[in-house]
């Protein structure tokens, strides 16, 4: 160092590199810099349709989407004669929406009444209606509510899976609120059941028997879902028989008549309201009361052991 110091040849050296430097700083001042382009990343979300479904994030249940359009609303036919309450047939236009795939379980409404410390219209009277088999006739029981569905000797015990029972149309809608969602019109509820191709049963035009639906034997609810075969066109399950569905609608017997073409929302008033799908019990006469368009009202403050209720969410 001190050779190379003593000979001029170290300021040599240094300035070689400060010239260096000061070299490539101007080519690199020089250059264009070519932009980069960074693509976000890109998750693709297959469009709506049948089929389609989604998960409730309350109470976990599986909705099954049903598209935009008309449907043939009502019926000719009636399991009461005249059929006056379906008359006439005419075209209805919803808006897209989603319903629940089946009715509401005894383990759903359960996570509902602990998160909000409800009491059933049933639990209040302190009785309600229940029907033993032995007649065609129901019977008002004292103690008979949704924990125990068939009188105070009953229990929920293996029927978490079951639709429950023993809850008023203001329990269902109170359900469904906490739910995020609310009870479907008549008009979404039938169309999820059927279908646009006007068929009788949510599976079609075959009779109902014992594995498309339970209904007509006299025993009492089955496991939601288990009956695959009387799917609806929408994938909705149990839209025929196990319970009577609670729907939004106040009951109006020729309502047909003069209803909207675009999302009929049913009468403004009345006194009862609707209910759709038959049950598991419905009379001596065995399997009637199941197809898409039967219609029945009921008072909503009732309660008894053959009725539930499904929810519906708007798109």
């Amino acid at each position: 160092y001190q050779d190379a110091k003593d000979s001029g040849q170290l300021k040599q050296a240094l300035d070689n590199v400060q010239q260096r430097i000061e070299t490539e700083a101007q080519t690199a001042a020089s250059v264009t810099p070519v932009p980069v382009t960074i693509q976000p990343s890109v998750t693709s979300t297959p469009p709506l349709g049948v089929g389609s479904t989604r998960i409730s994030e309350k109470d976990g249940m599986e909705m099954v989407y049903v598209p935009q359009g008309p449907f043939m609303m009502g019926s000719d036919k009636s399991d009461f004669g005249e059929g006056v309450a379906e008359k006439p047939v005419h075209t209805v236009i919803l808006d897209a929406y989603w319903i629940d795939q089946t009715e509401v379980t005894n383990a759903m409404f359960a996570q509902f009444v602990k998160s909000m410390n409800y009491m059933t219209d049933a639990e209040k009277a302190g009785t309600s209606y229940t029907y033993s088999g032995s007649n065609d006739f129901p019977a008002q029981t004292i103690g008979a509510n949704w924990q125990h569905p068939q009188g105070p000797n009953s229990s929920l015990s293996g029927l978490g899976t079951h639709p429950v029972v023993q809850v008023s149309w203001n329990d269902a809608s109170s359900y469904c609120a906490w739910a995020g969602a609310r009870l479907p019109t008549e008009a979404e509820w039938e169309k999820a059941a059927r279908g646009t191709d006007g068929r009788t049963y949510p599976w079609g035009e075959t009779a109902p028997n014992g594995k498309l639906l339970n209904s007509g034997d006299f025993r009492f609810t089955a496991p939601v879902g288990n009956y695959p075969a009387g799917v609806s066109p929408y994938g909705a399950l149990d839209m025929a028989g196990n319970v009577d569905e609670w729907v939004s609608d106040w009951f109006n017997e020729s309502y047909y008549k003069n209803s909207p073409v675009s999302n009929p929302q049913g009468p403004a008033s009345g006194t009862y309201r609707v209910q759709r799908g038959g049950a598991w019990y419905n009379g001596e006469s065995g399997m009637f009361l199941v197809r898409s368009t039967d219609r029945i009202s009921e008072n909503p403050n009732n309660a008894d052991t053959w009725s539930g209720f499904r929810c519906a969410r708007s798109n």
